[in-house]
């Protein structure tokens, strides 16, 4: 940016004489160039990591959920999705196994336009300043192509990695605060990434909005979308994470959403959120009734799937992260190319 004033008052036969630039602790970047000793700030700064990320994603994104696959494959399917014209690319880790950022910068180094994210990148799998860290140098290497979503996972998961498990609000609040505080230590990029909460709740969701620079929940009906959007305010980017089902048999198509067995995990997040909508323990049982696999899965041919995503844009989504059920990483990049002319 220095050398690009630098010019451009050379062209204009302005006295430049330096230029100097800030980031706060959000990722917000201000600019300032001296002119003949002034101090004069660069119009349409700050540029922030929202209103970036808002320009790069596009509508539609996709989702690699595979737990485990060869480093070629990743790069592969990463490719096909880019050359298909999706928006971005997701991905998810636990603790131990697939790690997020290793797994980010396998597929950044691959591809040349698509936004990377990870959905989530877990907080009980590392400290904070490393993840603050680690976020910081994709974001530096590959400028404008990182998102970060943050997530607390669910109690059982943690139990089972030897941890303990605590409040969930309380424990994001802390570590948001403590990557905060990591922030002088890490690389500055040029282009800030945004950072998501993975927020269901309505307090997650107004802890996403005070702290981060916007949520990312997954698999809820559009109702959920349109609360989240109020909740979160015009400005705060909304990510939803949507898995469609390319089936038009009924039948089919809900035992394969019900496969998922997400209102079936104790302490399930998702069925706390279905609750707060109004859906009954009856409804919520036994993987859920028609009615809530409806609400809560696109399923069908591809207009039907374009229909229900675009519910979503229309409650305030900014972007839909587009999940399919494959055995491979090879499947899931054939869907997505399937489905790409219906999508965007």
């Amino acid at each position: 940016m220095r050398s690009r004033f630098r010019r451009a008052s050379a062209r204009c036969g302005w006295p430049f004489t330096a230029f100097s630039s800030q980031v706060d602790k959000r990722g917000a970047r201000s600019a300032t160039v001296a002119v003949s000793g002034l101090d004069v700030p660069i119009i349409g700064e700050p540029m922030t990591a929202m209103d970036d990320a808002r320009k790069r994603l596009g509508r539609i994104g996709v989702g690699f959920m595979t737990p485990i696959a060869p480093a070629e494959e990743w790069r592969r399917a990463a490719r096909r999705v880019e050359d298909a014209g999706y928006g971005s690319i997701w991905v998810n880790e636990s603790i131990g196994g697939r790690e997020v950022f290793t797994q980010l910068s396998v597929m950044l180094a691959a591809t040349e336009r698509v936004l990377l994210g990870s959905a989530v990148a877990n907080l009980w799998a590392r400290h904070p300043a490393t993840m603050q860290g680690a976020a910081s140098v994709l974001a530096d290497a590959y400028p404008g192509r990182l998102a970060l979503g943050v997530g607390v996972s669910m109690g059982a998961l943690v139990e089972q990695s030897g941890q303990t498990w605590t409040s969930p609000l309380t424990r994001m609040r802390q570590y948001l605060d403590d990557m905060d505080a990591a922030v002088a230590a890490a690389p500055v990029p040029e282009m800030p990434f945004p950072r998501l909460v993975a927020a269901l709740g309505p307090k997650m969701q107004g802890l996403a909005r005070e702290k981060a620079d916007g949520a990312l929940p997954a698999a809820m009906p559009v109702e959920h979308t349109r609360l989240a959007r109020e909740r979160l305010g015009p400005d705060k980017l909304l990510i939803v994470m949507q898995t469609a089902i390319r089936e038009t048999d009924p039948e089919k198509a809900r035992a394969i959403a019900r496969g998922t067995q997400m209102l079936e995990l104790p302490g399930s997040p998702y069925v706390r959120s279905l609750k707060s909508l109004g859906y009954d323990e009856a409804a919520l049982a036994g993987g859920g009734s028609d009615e809530v696999i409806d609400a809560c899965f696109p399923w069908g041919d591809e207009d039907t799937i374009r229909e229900r995503i675009q519910d979503h844009l229309d409650a305030g989504a900014d972007h839909v992260c587009v999940t399919v059920f494959t055995p491979d990483l090879a499947s899931s990049a054939d869907e997505y190319e399937r489905l790409a002319p219906a999508l965007l």
